[in-house]
């Protein structure tokens, strides 16, 4: 018998009406996502990408086709999808510790429990000596270990993160990826991971997704084979590097002619 895949996304399309027009932002989308692996979602601005996510997180609800989880419908946003965005959208009234602990302290876990959660969480993060600071206290990296951290306290078995490093400087983006990375390898969490950078994906993930607009649509999909840790500097990274960018400039030169 088949494993049950963690998510199965099939033939989803998402249209929405806006002044009277229809516009239709995904279409026929088709993918399946084993437990543990690490997916990233590449594109141009306008191709479904964000789109495809938010139906995962269960913030919208596809105009046809389904989206399943642990082969069961995606009703609702719930507690083990949780979303990390580029703003990390942290309670800016909450400190370090507070945020991580709001999930589970608002489904009414025990006191102690949580305690020990958010202990847990803010030494894997490495913020013990931020844990009682508030967001606007903290750099922009601290403030998205902040934010991944909050979302595995809540009992995620999936994460998405849209774009979650796009607003950070190099330095800083090179770190997180290197330490989500290992946060991954640890907990063997599923990851679904939106991104404008061809690098960053291939650095990151098991399966490179490209999409394409007009409308928004799955093109293809690469499974990358390169060993970890990644050098981005090796000539074999380099030669990934060209061939999915060639294929997925060819994606675009296609929908432009």
């Amino acid at each position: 018998m088949a494993e049950i895949p963690i998510l199965d996304i099939q033939g989803v399309g998402k249209t929405y009406i806006l002044n009277d027009s229809r516009i239709e932002a995904l279409r026929d989308a088709n993918l399946t996502v084993r437990k543990g692996e690490f997916i990233c979602l590449i594109g141009a601005s306008g191709c479904g990408k964000s789109t495809l996510l938010r139906i995962v997180a269960g913030f919208e609800k596809p105009s046809a086709g389904q989206a399943l989880m642990w082969g069961k419908p995606i009703d609702g946003p719930a507690p083990d999808r949780g979303m990390v965005f580029q703003d990390y959208g942290l309670f800016p009234w909450l400190t370090v510790r507070e945020n991580i602990g709001f999930g589970p302290a608002s489904r009414g876990r025990p006191k102690a429990e949580v305690r020990d959660t958010v202990e847990r969480f803010i030494a894997l993060i490495g913020l013990a000596r931020f844990a009682d600071a508030y967001p606007h206290q903290l750099s922009g990296g601290m403030k998205q270990r902040v934010a991944i951290a909050r979302v595995l306290a809540n009992d995620a078995e999936v994460v998405l993160m849209d774009e979650p490093f796009g607003a950070l400087d190099a330095m800083t983006r090179e770190r997180l990826q290197d330490e989500l990375l290992e946060l991954w390898q640890r907990t063997g969490l599923t990851v679904l991971f939106v991104t404008h950078s061809i690098e960053e994906a291939i650095f990151l993930s098991d399966r490179v997704v490209v999409m394409e607009p007009g409308p928004g649509r799955i093109a293809s999909a690469h499974q990358v084979e390169l060993p970890r840790p990644r050098d981005v500097a090796s000539p074999e990274f380099n030669e990934v590097r060209r061939e999915l960018g060639a294929r997925l400039h060819s994606h675009h030169a296609k929908k432009a002619a």
